[in-house]
């Protein structure tokens, strides 16, 4: 008995010290695993976009309520996890979101734990001070509270490394971070940091230096967008500072792969991201772009750089391993997940749907004319669409009355319009052929008044060759004009000097004498660099876009799609 109780004590003992060398030699792991996942270029597509935009391929994709879904299931493989966006969030949105100022966009990323946006282009449509409000919260300054209740603003916070204001009457604030010169300051930080196990990752985003160009210019007025690779630059140093090691740019500009571009591949990108990658200073690991609505994953310059295609099509899965005790990235790798509609619906944001669904049914859902076939975007060879017919033709009537501004021609930027008038009738149940204000107001949703001014055909001529020198499109951006106006453009003729035949109902536009032409506001402040609008003189505000197609709708009970002949594209 006496040794089988010292046996006893003995194994016990034996256990201990196991236990205890095991506790010891125990070491935490060298390294972290940090999983980042990312969206870029939403544009408010609460419901699943139809079309070929709801597809990757031939898969369906895209829906909030799916998003949030595959968000929820990617995030839970690994719990150091930020969800970022690159930009677009809001902005050209379906009327279920814009018709509420886009809160419902917002409300939605709240619910699937957005960390960081960076700023895009779109998110200056309505004004930077509008955009303070995403951030901030309150109900709109005109509007108010739509759905009846408070609004809290983005959980997230936005990013805005390179739009930066002059500041030197102001104190700081907590909302934006000083730039290198004392008296600058950015809109939103510049950059967060996230801590993981002691390591630190620092995220930066910023839009395109060409934001101005292609926003109405009145929205962003004493903001400046400084060089994109120049902003990241001279932040290293400060974020070296604080012991960050593994540095992540959120950026809105993109690139393109050759067709066809497979959406996990890399196939010959290029594009404006491209050059700007490879001015990044080497200590960059990880760009996360948008803009082009493309779809890529790529290495450029040893860093990993990724899109998300659009409209919450593709989720980005991005996995770095980190030493700790040097803070840098151990190895990296990227996957672009395709959103798909097979899994479950997020009740939450099935929720959020159905409650602003109800709010705007009743307008949405209102028939304002018939087609007689699907009226495209798609442009032909001379960069003539049959939509952008339609619209030109929708504006000119509105503003052919000398009472409404006496105008002869009418002018429509081709990044207005932003989807296909389908002749087969929607889930809404109007019917083949008819046309709901949802509809119309989704391929013109950015409120745009329409502007009457006076212009010679000088500056005509001046409009159209500014088309063909067009940095911020970063290729031809042809506008689509009205019935009665024609012209010829040159594939060979040096920029400056494409144009040729300007006719208006079959008589030569004359250089000195003067024309009636209509834009929409965006262009008449010189958007998408037609800054030539600018010269015309005695403005006469008008219609909002979409209620000047409305009307044309009204007055040609079938509208046919555009005949496309009104621009000649020469050798």
């Amino acid at each position: 008995m006496k040794n089988k109780k010292v046996f006893s004590i003995l194994l016990l003992l034996v256990l201990l010290s196991t236990l205890i060398v095991s506790t010891v030699s125990a070491k935490p792991s060298p390294t972290v695993d940090v999983q980042i996942l990312a969206v870029n270029d939403f544009h408010g597509n609460l419901e699943p976009p139809a079309g070929s935009s709801g597809r990757i391929g031939t898969i369906n994709a895209g829906g909030a309520e799916y998003l949030a879904t595959h968000i929820n299931t990617l995030r839970a493989l690994n719990p150091n996890t930020v969800v970022v966006s690159a930009g677009d969030m809001i902005g050209a949105s379906p009327l279920l979101s814009a018709l509420f100022h886009d809160e419902p966009s917002i409300e939605a990323f709240n619910a699937m734990g957005l960390d960081f946006n960076a700023v895009g282009n779109h998110e200056f449509d309505e004004g930077f001070v509008e955009l303070l409000r995403m951030q901030k919260g309150g109900c709109h300054p005109v509007d108010g509270c739509l759905d009846g209740d408070d609004f809290a603003g983005a959980k997230f916070k936005y990013l805005a490394a390179n739009v930066v204001f002059n500041d030197s009457d102001d104190e700081d604030d907590d909302d934006s971070k000083k730039n290198k010169d004392e008296d600058l300051k950015t809109l939103f930080p510049a950059y967060k940091i996230r801590e993981f196990n002691s390591v630190k990752v620092a995220f930066i985003g910023m839009t395109l230096e060409g934001t101005p160009s292609i926003v109405t210019p009145s929205g962003v007025a004493g903001l400046t967008f400084l060089d994109e690779a120049d902003t990241v630059n001279a932040l290293i140093p400060e974020l070296k500072k604080e012991g960050v090691q593994t540095i992540v740019v959120l950026i809105h500009e993109g690139g393109a792969q050759v067709a066809p571009a497979p959406y996990n591949g890399c196939e010959g990108i290029s594009g404006a991201i491209v050059d700007i990658v490879n001015r990044f200073d080497p200590e960059v690991d990880v760009v996360i772009s948008g803009h082009t609505h493309n779809a890529y994953n790529c290495t450029i310059n040893n860093m990993l750089v990724t899109s998300a295609a659009s409209f919450g099509r593709v989720v980005t899965d991005v996995d770095l391993t980190i030493n700790r005790k040097s803070g840098e990235v151990v190895s990296m790798s990227a996957n672009n997940n395709i959103v798909t509609r097979d899994v479950a619906k997020d009740g939450f944001i099935t929720a959020l749907i159905a409650k602003y669904n109800a709010i705007a049914a009743p307008l949405a859902n209102r028939v304002i004319g018939v087609i007689t076939a699907t009226i495209t975007r798609t442009n032909n060879a001379a960069g003539e669409s049959a939509l952008g017919d339609v619209i030109a033709d929708a504006q000119l009537y509105a503003t052919a009355d000398p009472a409404n501004g006496g105008a002869v021609i009418a002018f429509m930027n081709p990044g207005g319009i932003r989807t296909d008038l389908n002749f087969a009738g929607s889930t809404a149940g109007e019917g083949d052929g008819k046309v709901t204000y949802g509809e119309s107001f989704a391929v013109q949703p950015f409120g745009n008044n329409l502007t009457t001014i006076t212009m010679t055909g000088t500056q005509i001529k001046a409009v159209l060759e500014q088309q063909f020198n067009n940095p911020a499109a970063g290729q031809n951006r042809i506008l689509q004009i009205s019935n009665g106006f024609t012209y010829s453009w040159s594939l060979s003729a040096p920029v400056g000097s494409k144009i040729s035949n300007m006719m208006l109902n079959g008589v030569a536009i004359s250089d000195t004498s003067t024309y009636r032409v209509t834009v929409n506001s965006f262009l008449a402040d010189g958007g998408d660099n037609f800054f030539a609008f600018k010269d015309g003189t005695d403005r006469l505000g008008g219609a909002v876009d979409t209620d000047a197609l409305e009307k044309y709708f009204v007055a040609f009970p079938l509208v046919a799609p555009g005949p496309q002949n009104r621009i000649t594209v020469l050798p």
